[in-house]
């Protein structure tokens, strides 16, 4: 809602709104885009005079502002419907559907496009990392939109994606969920069956060739039917087997050796389309079910007409989507990692995965069960057996329980005995501060901290990361005027070209809190990176805290695919060389492409400047 406000806006209407909690991102981006928000709801919120009230899918007929609207005589419309007639008029709809994968699917087919010069609109459930927003208003045709089967209002109990209009569709499975509005299995097949019967004959139907319910359905469909599969793993010795013609669209990991102790080794594939390989890809996400996620879009975006090699740089530089295996820092080392996942599905496929990427050490899993399905017991037994993968296990309490009946409710201690009983010791808490506080005891150098929540968890990754210390994190928009402070006073230039640059950064303890304190960032193109920007504020210098930021910038240089992480330096270059693995070289031994960019043209010039690089490690 927040963010389809921010498109009415950018077309050209006045859009206020209200809601009776808002926290950031989308409270900052809404206050930045000038967009008023009453905090509460009450009939004098629309004394403004709209002309119509969007109505989200929470409110009920009973809702203040619905029963005001009503004695005024103001139009109520729901969010899809507006969106339709507001922004799919007379654009080709492209819509991500599925039980699992939406929202990740979605991000990279809109990442390609943009990637491609497409100029694509855009409408997200989560936030793309390479955009840091999760909609777009661009000039071209296209128009891509996550299609939720969740109801749409009120007044019209039907899925949201049947008001999208799709021309060409993904179908990425199609599995029981949101027991809340759908009374069986066959309710929701229903549902995707009716948005498949929506697709014209002149469109195109994309769908998992490994998932038998969504082919099952795709039989119905009136428009062309283009298959795609994820083949097991294999050798880069081995030769094309007969399986890559059993999809339109087929991807094949390439086994790789184990990630060791610091991870971040990226997934490597191979696409073939109609049996004819299209190359190499890779991507820093985790799973099969991501390839099979990216493969979808790629599939997608050649229907769109997209060139396989700009597809190919496309996928390297997508960076993921916030709160989907999101690594939101890394304190005294322990890695913290924020995922949405909340069905025993997503819950068992997200916890493998990051038993893959960091199977050396343990493997800490807090679990908030808050969406209406998990907080019910139906999923129970299902839950118990999708944690397996994990060390242990720390099982949140649940929240608003009074709109379910309790002879329905999930039973978190009965939950914790099952999974437990599976194999992997497991305790549940009635708060989040003892969530916390049981986390904080166990968690050591090396542990991975998974917290899967479709909510705030009570602000759980901000608390471990706080209690940890130290805790160097990705910089958010918020943080760079900061960190263009800390480099000023150092004599270095501010940051230039954000879009291709991450910056690190490590914040203030105690009555310095939230203030940076320590920063770096790198600039990656192709596979080379340029480390720049390193700073420690002066009062915290001698505590290690350059080391930590470099150590962490080297890792994720490693996880982003860089080959070789390069830097300009006046006088470190033995803290380089003793610390970190760095060795001396000449400049025109520098990429071409690093050499032209603005933050490696901003650094030092000097004479006695040194010019070093780290060799990542590679399989």
């Amino acid at each position: 809602m927040g963010a389809f406000a921010q498109m009415l806006q950018q077309q050209g209407h006045e859009v206020r709104g209200a809601d009776s909690s808002l926290y950031p991102p989308m409270s900052t981006q809404l206050e930045t885009a000038g967009i008023e928000v009453f905090h509460g709801y009450r009939p004098e919120n629309l004394d403004w005079g709209p002309d119509v009230v969007v109505v989200g899918n929470i409110c009920r007929r009973d809702h203040p502002e619905v029963l005001a609207a009503q004695d005024r005589g103001l139009p109520l419309e729901s969010f899809p419907s507006m969106f339709a007639r507001s922004v799919l008029e007379g654009r080709r709809s492209l819509v991500v559907a599925g039980t699992h994968g939406k929202t990740t699917t979605t991000s990279l087919l809109a990442w390609l496009l943009v990637h491609a010069g497409v100029d694509p609109s855009f409408l997200i459930g989560g936030v793309p990392v390479n955009f840091g927003r999760p909609f777009r208003v661009g000039r071209g045709e296209a128009v891509v939109v996550e299609g939720d089967e969740y109801d749409t209002a009120f007044f019209d109990k039907g899925p949201k994606f049947l008001h999208y209009r799709p021309q060409r569709a993904i179908l990425t499975s199609v599995e029981f969920d949101h027991a809340d509005i759908f009374a069986d299995f066959d309710a929701v097949r229903a549902a995707f069956a009716k948005f498949i019967e929506l697709i014209p004959a002149t469109g195109h139907l994309i769908v998992n060739a490994a998932d038998s319910e969504a082919i099952a359905l795709s039989q119905q469909a009136a428009a062309e039917v283009v298959t795609y599969r994820v083949l097991p793993g294999f050798s880069s010795a081995t030769q094309p087997p007969v399986e890559v013609n059993t999809a339109d669209y087929v991807a094949r990991i390439r086994r790789s050796k184990a990630a060791g102790a610091h991870g971040g080794r990226r997934t490597m594939f191979e696409i073939f389309e109609r049996g004819e390989s299209l190359g190499q890809f890779s991507t820093l996400l985790v799973g099969h079910y991501n390839v099979g996620n990216i493969l979808a879009a790629v599939a997608m975006a050649r229907l769109e007409g997209l060139d396989a090699d700009v597809l190919r740089a496309g996928v390297r530089r997508f960076r993921g989507v916030v709160r989907r295996q999101q690594l939101l820092g890394v304190a005294q080392g322990v890695r913290v990692i924020s995922d949405f996942a909340h069905h025993p599905t997503a819950v068992e496929l997200t916890v493998r995965a990051m038993r893959r990427r960091y199977p050396q050490n343990r493997l800490l899993v807090c679990f908030e069960p808050r969406s209406a399905s998990s907080r019910r017991k139906i999923f129970g037994d299902a839950f118990a057996s999708s944690f397996t993968a994990a060390s242990r296990v720390f099982i949140g309490p649940l929240m608003g329980m009074s709109r379910i009946p309790e002879d329905e409710r999930l039973d978190p201690k009965l939950l914790a005995s099952q999974i437990t009983a599976a194999g992997t010791p497991t305790q549940s808490f009635t708060s989040v501060e003892g969530v916390a506080n049981a986390v904080l005891k166990t968690a050591g150098p090396g542990d991975t901290v998974l917290v899967l929540s479709c909510g705030a968890f009570g602000g759980l990754p901000e608390v471990l990361l706080r209690g940890i210390g130290d805790a160097v994190r990705f910089a958010e928009d918020g943080d760079f005027a900061a960190v263009d402070h800390l480099c000023c006073e150092a004599g270095l230039a501010p940051i230039a070209d954000r879009d291709q640059t991450d910056t690190l950064v490590i914040r203030g303890r105690g009555p310095e809190a939230g203030h940076i304190v320590g920063c770096v960032s790198l600039q990656s193109t192709g596979d080379s990176a340029f480390l720049f920007g390193l700073v420690v504020a002066r009062h915290r210098r001698g505590e290690g805290l350059g080391w930590i930021l470099v150590d962490s910038v080297v890792r994720w240089a490693r996880t982003v695919g860089a080959r070789g992480v390069y830097l300009i330096t006046e006088n470190a270059a033995d803290f380089f060389s003793a610390k970190s693995g760095f060795r001396p070289l000449g400049m025109t031994q520098i990429p071409r492409e690093l050499r032209e960019c603005t933050n490696f043209q901003n650094a030092s010039t000097r004479e006695d400047a040194v010019c070093m690089v780290y060799d990542v490690p590679q399989e």
